[in-house]
C-alpha cells in the first residue's frame, strides 16, 4: 500500500470534509460507532491523558497553544486537529513532529480489517481511530484533542480528558449543528463530562447561558473566561491585557492577583490574546490536578507556537497575510486585525469560500474595507461558484475580479498593490492552503518544509 493508497482508502468513506453537511446522512450523526472500533484496537484513548476543546473559532490555535506549552514543561505531546493545510499528515502530531507517511500507511493496515465488519462509518470516524491509536502506540504523556464537528455527536467525544475546553462560539455549520446560538452551544456542551473541569473561553449570553447549564447538570468544575480576557479559579483573579504589538507577535501582561508576568505571543491579534487567556485558565486547571507546568513553560510555549494560515504573513512590501476566517464572525475580527496593524493601508482582498457557508455574513465585513477584491475557488468539491459569490456581492459597491483559481488571484492582487499595501487571502482554509502552496512554489520553495 502506497500513501496515496492509504488516503483514497480514508477518504472513500462518508466525510463532511468533501460532501456539503446538508447533504450528510443523520445516521452518520451517531456516536455508538466510535466505542467499537476503539475497542478492537485496544482502546487507545484510554492510555493517554487528554485535554479535549471544542467551540466555533479559535479552537485550533488555542489547541496549537496548549501543546507548545505542554512541549515546553517537558511532556512528550500529541496533538490532532483538523483539517489540514498541505498533508494529511499535519492532523496528527507527536512532540511537535508530523505522523510520517510510512505511519500513516501501517495505521490504515491496522484499521482496514476492522472497518470491513462495521457498516456506515465515516472518513472523520476513521481518521479518530487512526489518530488515536498513533498516539497511544507513540506512548504520549498528554494530548490535545480538536473536536471535528460540534462536540456532542463528534468521534472525538470518546474521551474522558483532564480538562473539556470550549472556544467561542458563533453560528456556523449550521445545516447539521442547529441554527440559532442554544443549539449551536448544546451541541458543543456535550463535551462536558461529569465532574470534568471545564474551561470556556467568553462566550454571547445564549451560548454561555447553555455551558453554565450544563456544566451545573454535569457537576463539572466550571472557569469562564470573560470578554475583558479575565477569569477566576480557586478565588484568585487572573487577568490578560494587550501591551505592545509589533508584526512578529505581540506582548501581554498576565495578572495573578498581585502577581504579574509578561508574555510574548507570537500569534496575532486581540482574538489571540482570548484565544491565550482561554490557554492559562486552561493550565490553571491542569495544574489544579498535579499537572506540572512551570511560568517558564507558559512563556515558552506561547512565544514559539506556530499555526500557520491564522493572519500568517507570508511577505512584506506589499505585505501577502493569509487568514482561515470561514464565516462571519472570524472575517469581523480578520478586518478588525487588519485595521489595528495597518490602520490606512489599502485592502486587496483574495476571497472563496466553501458553499455551505455564510458567504453573505463575510462580504458584509469584509467588502467595505476592500480596494479591490478578487474571488476565486478552490479544488475543494465544496467550493462555491464564483460567479455566484459576485452576483452576491454586487450591492456592496466594489466591482469584484474573478479568477480562475487561487495562483491566478493571487498574481492579479498582488499586481494591483502598492509596497505598502496588504493583499489578504481568506474565506476558508482550502483557499488559505492553495494561495499559500502558489506563493511557495513562485519562489522555488517547499511549502513551508511540509511534505505536500
Amino acid at each position: 500500500m502506497t500513501f496515496q493508497d492509504a488516503l483514497k482508502y480514508i477518504y472513500a468513506f462518508a466525510t463532511y470534509e468533501i460532501i456539503p453537511a446538508t447533504a450528510a446522512a443523520p445516521k452518520n450523526q451517531k456516536l455508538e460507532r466510535m466505542p467499537h472500533l476503539l475497542a478492537a484496537l485496544g482502546n487507545p484513548h484510554r492510555q493517554f491523558r487528554a485535554v479535549h476543546i471544542a467551540g466555533t473559532k479559535g479552537k485550533g490555535s488555542t489547541a496549537a497553544m496548549t501543546e507548545s506549552v505542554l512541549r515546553a514543561a517537558g511532556y512528550r505531546t500529541g496533538l490532532y486537529t483538523s483539517p489540514h493545510l498541505h498533508t494529511f499528515c499535519e492532523r496528527m502530531r507527536v512532540a511537535g513532529a508530523m505522523i510520517s507517511r510510512e505511519q500513516v500507511i501501517a495505521g490504515v493496515a491496522k484499521i482496514k480489517p476492522i472497518v470491513a465488519a462495521m457498516p456506515n462509518i465515516t472518513t472523520f470516524e476513521i481518521i479518530t481511530a487512526l489518530a488515536f491509536d498513533f498516539l497511544a502506540t507513540q506512548q504520549v504523556d498528554l494530548a490535545v484533542i480538536e473536536v471535528g464537528l460540534g462536540g456532542r455527536l463528534d468521534a472525538t467525544n470518546v474521551l474522558t480528558p483532564l480538562v473539556s475546553v470550549i472556544t467561542s462560539i458563533s453560528y456556523d455549520h449550521t445545516a447539521v449543528l442547529g441554527d440559532t446560538l442554544t443549539q449551536i452551544a448544546t451541541e458543543k456542551a456535550g463535551i462536558i463530562k461529569p465532574g470534568i473541569p471545564v474551561v470556556s473561553a467568553a462566550q454571547h449570553a445564549e451560548a454561555r447561558a447553555v455551558i453554565e447549564a450544563t456544566a451545573r447538570d454535569r457537576g463539572a468544575p466550571l472557569t469562564q473566561v470573560t470578554q475583558d480576557d479575565a477569569f477566576e479559579l480557586s478565588g484568585l483573579a487572573h487577568r490578560v491585557a494587550a501591551d505592545s504589538r509589533t508584526l512578529d507577535g505581540q506582548r501581554v501582561v498576565w495578572s495573578r492577583g498581585a502577581q504579574t508576568d509578561t508574555l510574548d505571543l507570537r500569534l496575532l491579534g486581540k482574538h489571540q490574546i482570548a484565544n491565550a487567556t482561554t490557554v492559562l485558565a486552561t493550565v490553571a486547571a491542569l495544574r489544579a490536578q498535579g499537572i506540572a507546568i512551570s511560568d517558564a513553560a507558559v512563556r515558552a510555549g506561547l512565544a514559539n507556537v506556530e499555526w500557520r494560515g491564522r493572519f500568517e504573513i507570508l511577505a512584506r512590501a506589499p505585505y501577502l497575510i493569509v487568514d482561515g476566517a470561514h464565516n462571519a464572525d472570524s472575517a469581523y475580527q480578520l478586518v478588525t486585525t487588519l485595521r489595528d496593524y495597518f490602520p490606512r493601508a489599502r485592502l486587496h482582498f483574495i476571497f472563496g469560500s466553501s458553499n455551505d457557508k455564510d458567504i453573505g455574513g463575510m462580504l458584509a465585513h469584509l467588502m467595505p474595507h476592500a480596494a479591490s477584491f478578487t474571488i476565486t475557488r478552490s479544488h475543494s468539491t465544496r467550493a462555491a461558484d464564483p460567479d455566484w459569490i459576485a452576483r452576491l456581492s454586487a450591492s456592496f459597491g466594489v466591482t469584484p475580479t474573478i479568477a480562475s483559481d487561487p495562483a491566478s488571484a493571487l498574481a492579479h492582487a498582488h499586481a494591483l498593490a502598492q509596497a505598502d499595501e496588504v493583499v489578504c487571502a481568506t474565506g476558508s482554509l482550502f483557499i488559505v492552503a492553495e494561495v499559500r502552496a502558489a506563493w511557495f512554489a513562485a519562489r522555488a520553495m517547499p511549502v513551508a518544509n511540509d511534505d505536500v
